[in-house]
């Protein structure tokens, strides 16, 4: 008869060569919830040293942007590397092994809720509970993407607004329109890792990002250009007037005395004319026209894919980012309509 030791030992032998012996279980039911939050913040590098994701700080220089994909064996090495501490034998290699492969499908789903337990929108269980009905039912994690922001723009507006999707949008279209929000990706970290720097992490491939001012209250001015300052011609509900795709500028009249200074009684001759000249524009009702068409609504900058030649000696459109891919950068200006509807879910006022 062999003796227990003997046993013990072959059957230890057989899990760690055989883990699928091990039946893999429930995450849900084995991993505490405390812990399955930590590994789930880890899996979106939450507290990952920030010199493990730029080890040079030539790959991010002052006011620069860097779009990438998230290597999900990374990311899944540096969650074996915090349950290995718990590792101190056989045995629970044994059982590491066995269950690996459920754990991580579960942080497939956890992760997803990682911003909003940021945001304090609710409790880990209650979060935990909403996401996994709304799982996908393959189960497959998706491809994750994002981006690593330098620039005096992070520390000088803290509060940006920044979305991703999965199609480009035309330019002048309303964020909180049902095409926007249907093709908006779900924004699975965004965060400053030090006053100028920020990492954004993005469930999906976008076809476009954007990054905008925040919504923090309804502002007026003009736009500075060589020959002076201009504003954008407007319709009577505050849209721009197009020609062709862009906007129809006004040159804002100066004192003669104070180049800094606008001439409002100019100004308003040259808008009186350019009405009678559009029928578009709204006619002259006092102190209100004045105020739509002087309206400086937040800057919003768009990052689009374009046409990468990377191996394929042609080039073709890309879809989305790839390795190589160089990215068309615009800014623009969003509606006043969709800036003064954004200032007012703020809670600010004109």
């Amino acid at each position: 008869m062999r003796q227990a030791w003997i046993q013990s030992k072959e059957a230890l032998r057989l899990r760690m060569t055989q883990p699928q012996q091990v039946a893999p279980g429930e995450p849900e039911a084995e991993m505490p919830p405390y812990m399955e939050s930590f590994l789930a913040h880890l899996r979106v590098l939450v507290g990952v040293p920030f010199e493990y994701l730029v080890p040079d700080a030539r790959l991010l220089p002052d006011e620069s942007i860097r779009f990438f994909y998230l290597d999900r064996s990374f990311a899944d090495r540096v969650v074996d590397g915090a349950i290995a501490v718990g590792k101190i034998g056989t045995r629970e290699q044994a059982h590491h092994q066995a269950h690996e492969p459920a754990v991580r499908q579960q942080l497939d789903i956890t992760e997803r809720i990682v911003r909003s337990i940021q945001m304090r929108l609710g409790s880990f269980a209650d979060l935990k509970s909403a996401n996994d009905a709304n799982r996908l039912t393959n189960g497959a994690a998706d491809v994750i993407t994002g981006f690593l922001l330098r620039s005096a723009a992070v520390s000088g507006w803290p509060q940006m607004d920044v979305r991703a999707h999965s199609t480009d949008l035309p330019e002048h279209l309303d964020p909180s329109s049902a095409a926007a929000q249907n093709a908006q990706l779900r924004t699975l970290r965004l965060e400053r890792l030090s006053p100028s720097v920020m990492i954004a992490l993005f469930q999906g491939i976008p076809a476009l990002v954007t990054i905008e001012e925040p919504h923090h209250g309804v502002q007026f001015g003009v736009r500075p250009v060589f020959a002076g300052f201009q504003i954008d011609e407007r319709k009577a509900d505050g849209e721009q007037i197009l020609v062709g795709s862009d906007s129809k500028p006004l040159f804002a009249p100066v004192r003669a005395a104070n180049q800094r200074v606008l001439s409002i009684a100019s100004l308003r001759r040259a808008l009186f004319k350019a009405q009678n000249a559009d029928s578009t524009m709204p006619q002259q009702t006092g102190g209100a026209s004045l105020a739509v068409e002087v309206l400086n609504p937040p800057w919003r900058q768009r990052f689009e894919g374009t046409v990468d030649h990377a191996g394929d000696g042609g080039g073709r459109q890309s879809s989305g980012f790839l390795s190589s891919l160089s990215v068309a950068v615009r800014v623009s200006q969003p509606e006043t309509r969709v800036a003064l509807e954004a200032a007012i879910q703020n809670g600010a006022k004109p």
